[in-house]
């Protein structure tokens, strides 16, 4: 009766391996997950279901994949039900009405969760929770006496205070961290060293001696 997948976009939108992680990084406000027949060539079968999931501005890669698998769970075992008894009717991909460019999902390397503090910091904040909890987006932080610390940064907030240069670190060393970003700032919720916990920006820093002396990058 044919070979079917499940998977977690609304094709044709975001066909490949990470489909989650880029729906949040794009800043979509909404998502899904597909059941669709098989072809050669990867994700572009004929869609037998979707459904639709919202997206908040508090979700994250991790919270998007755990509603999605739920979901997923039942729309695999109503597919098998609706082909074993003839109610499907696929649909081509190419006949879905898709009102903006289709976007890709490439799988997702580390140089690809490096944090690129140019951008602003909206993009910045959904780069961030798109990669959270896992792979996990991260920067470098250098030290006065030039010790390097790689820094995964797992939940932020948006802020408007910082209007340094892009990078710009802020801290009172006792309970924040804030970075300037190419248009506006964020202020680090959540964050890990190396070979350490994650930890809250104020755990952190009664651990660990952070000043403006430090370069972000």
């Amino acid at each position: 009766l044919g070979t079917f997948n499940l998977h977690a976009s609304l094709l044709p939108q975001y066909r490949g391996a990470a489909p989650i992680n880029w729906a949040i990084i794009n800043g979509d406000k909404e998502t899904g997950a597909t059941t669709f027949f098989l072809t050669h060539e990867i994700d572009t079968g004929k869609i037998i279901m979707q459904k639709r999931i919202p997206i908040a501005d508090n979700d994250n890669a991790g919270t998007v994949h755990d509603r999605l698998m739920v979901m997923g769970a039942s729309m695999v075992t109503e597919t098998v039900d609706a082909i074993l008894y003839g109610r499907v009717s696929p649909v081509d991909q190419e006949s879905v009405n898709v009102n903006e460019p289709l976007r890709p999902a490439p799988k997702i390397f580390k140089e690809t969760c490096r944090i690129d503090w140019n951008k602003s910091a909206k993009d910045i904040f959904n780069f961030i929770r798109g990669l959270s909890p896992y792979p996990a987006a991260w920067c470098e932080w250098e030290a006065p006496d030039q010790t390097v610390y790689t820094v995964k940064i797992f939940e932020t907030e948006v802020i408007n205070t910082t209007n340094g240069k892009p990078g710009t670190l802020y801290t009172d060393g006792k309970k924040y961290i804030e970075i300037s970003c190419g248009n506006g700032g964020l202020r680090l919720k959540v964050l890990q060293l190396p070979g350490k916990k994650r930890l809250s920006a104020e755990e952190l820093l009664r651990g660990f001696s952070l000043t403006e002396d430090f370069i972000c990058r």
